[in-house]
């Protein structure tokens, strides 16, 4: 049964959240029993440190073993700083009073940290993905959910390039996922663009996802947030169906700003938790709706140095691209992952490719810390960031000039007439 605890003038305080994690686990049914939090890493926003000590302070003493596997999909690993920054412990409280709880990177690339739990037909593909894909693909998932008698998922909901809206069984695919299921709903959510996708609650790659995770014999719950910046609109706890499907829907309402007209530029300010090309092209996917046809966005961020520290090989080798530079040379790429191919054009946005001639909708320039050959080098541009002052951006909308501070989790649509 759906649970849930929504602000009804501003936010939830910190007593709120703890309140009703407390409220919850009183019904769990978890006494001497193995359970596993998966959660977000550092890119996306929650109050972690809150409800990481919440669980422990309400759970630790009722069950068998309490752990957290961090929901990586492939970003990099976390190091032992990171993750005590992530969940607000230092380094002597995890090694005394959390000593007994662990912590794992996601490893998606490794073969001996993954279980297949079932496979996706070809016919299930097939329609799943509306004919767009005739495949069949095994499932494959962290393997250390098997080693627990339940799991909770813990992470906010948001506007999302791949998948509609992120969350709920999310955290499972791509989240603890292996290698094939990702780049196969990658690749669909490519195919279908990010204009499509984004911030349309049910789409064929939340199908696939479901489907994925029906495949999921461990007894599985969820914690979904509503989250602005630092602060928490509402929590909802159920299955992950149904914590995600509330989540979601109050997402539509609180994530997507509508504007009444396109702008011919746009900066967009990357905040600190993206740190590499890879994560910072969200500032990209949901602001792309509002960029006129030849506008430029430009990706801002000094503290940006890199392309991805896990993908750079691929990335540096093929560039940013519109879908059809690969939908029509097929053969030329088909020894890149599809998730690479997705993200590339995710970032580069809509356009054509015809008789060798590639032309975006937009330009999307870089003002990072990566320097102006590598971006000549992946087909973005480039700009000096030391020669942006944001305030020359600001209050300029009726120029068709916009400023989008701490972009990335708000989408951004034309408000359409009638």
């Amino acid at each position: 049964m759906l649970k849930k605890h929504i602000a009804t003038d501003g936010f939830l305080s910190d007593d709120d959240l703890r309140h009703f994690v407390f409220d919850i686990a009183k019904d769990m049914t978890v006494d001497d029993k193995r359970i596993l939090f998966i959660i977000p890493d550092h890119t996306r926003s929650m109050p972690m440190p809150l409800l990481f000590k919440a669980f422990h302070e309400a759970l630790a003493e009722r069950v068998d073993k309490m752990d957290y596997l961090i929901a990586l999909g492939t970003h990099p690993p976390m190091t032992d700083e990171m993750i005590e920054t992530l969940v607000g412990i230092t380094p002597e409280e995890r090694s005394g009073v959390y000593a007994n709880v662990d912590i794992f990177n996601h490893a998606w690339d490794d073969p001996d940290a993954l279980a297949t739990i079932g496979t996706l037909d070809e016919d299930t593909v097939d329609k799943i993905s509306e004919g767009r894909l005739r495949e069949s693909v095994d499932v494959t998932i962290n393997k250390r959910i098997l080693d627990y008698d339940q799991v909770f998922i813990v992470g906010p909901v948001f506007p999302h390039e791949v998948v509609g809206f992120s969350g709920g069984n999310k955290y499972f695919f791509p989240g603890i996922a292996g290698p094939d299921i990702l780049n196969l709903f990658h690749w669909l959510g490519a195919l279908m663009t990010n204009y499509a996708i984004n911030g349309t609650k049910y789409t064929p790659v939340r199908d696939v996802i479901n489907h994925s995770a029906a495949m999921i014999t461990t007894e599985a719950h969820c914690f979904c947030l509503t989250v602005l910046g630092k602060n928490t609109k509402a929590i909802f706890y159920g299955t992950p169906d149904e914590a995600w499907d509330a989540a979601a829907d109050m997402s539509a309402e609180t994530h997507i700003v509508y504007k009444p007209k396109p702008f011919k530029r746009v900066l967009a300010m990357a905040p600190p938790m993206y740190d590499e090309i890879w994560v910072a092209g969200k500032c990209m996917y949901k602001l792309e709706p509002v960029v006129a046809d030849g506008g430029e966005l430009i990706i801002y961020g000094k503290h940006i140095d890199e392309v991805s520290i896990t993908h750079n090989k691929y990335i540096k080798k093929v560039g940013y691209h519109v879908r059809d530079y690969f939908t029509k040379q097929e053969d030329r790429f088909k020894d890149i992952p599809r998730s690479i191919q997705a993200h590339s054009t995710h970032v580069k946005g809509m356009g054509t490719y015809e008789d060798g001639v590639e032309k975006p909708r937009v330009t999307v320039t870089l003002a990072t810390s990566i320097p102006k050959e590598v971006c000549d080098q992946i087909n973005l541009g480039y700009l000096d960031p030391d020669t942006i002052d944001p305030k020359d951006f600001e209050n300029r909308e009726a120029e068709g000039i916009l400023l989008v501070r701490n972009a990335g989790e708000i989408l951004h649509h034309i408000k359409e007439e009638g």
